[in-house]
């Protein structure tokens, strides 16, 4: 091996280091939580209210939603906050600002509970005609004090 092949496949292997440890998600890290919590994950889901250029999702069809959809996969509890939300329409080309709720969800098994977060996006995308439900899921510290 020449000296040049070894200080290039020096560089690759300390590239490929580097990105190694960039690829680790934050779902993947562990936190390190006190002792009177617990290690979990947050799930955020984001719904927007509009269907075309006017309000479609009423308070009642969102409460039905949440009772038909959330709660029955989600029975330990969530919390909903009232947002003002806006995206980029890739059809339209153009900003849309849209009043929207934000659901929380702290789940203990992010890779168990993708497949109902999944669901409930998809019924929410079907049922009031949505391009998309915004998911984050987050590594966090639990308690309840």
């Amino acid at each position: 091996m020449t000296a040049l092949a070894a200080r290039w496949i020096s560089a690759v292997a300390a590239f490929l280091a580097v990105c190694s440890e960039a690829l680790v998600t934050p779902a993947a890290a562990q936190l390190a939580c006190r002792t009177d919590q617990k290690s979990a994950a947050v799930a955020e889901l984001m719904f927007g209210r509009k269907i075309g250029d006017r309000l479609g999702v009423s308070e009642a069809a969102w409460t039905r939603f949440v009772d038909r959809e959330l709660t029955p996969r989600f029975p330990d509890g969530l919390t909903i906050i009232d947002a003002a939300g806006q995206w980029l329409d890739p059809v339209r080309k153009r900003v849309v600002r849209e009043p929207s709720k934000i659901v929380a969800i702290v789940i203990g098994d992010p890779e168990r509970d993708q497949a109902k977060i999944d669901a409930v996006a998809a019924a929410y995308k079907k049922r009031f005609r949505q391009q998309a439900v915004g998911v984050v899921v987050r590594p966090a510290c639990v308690s309840f004090l």
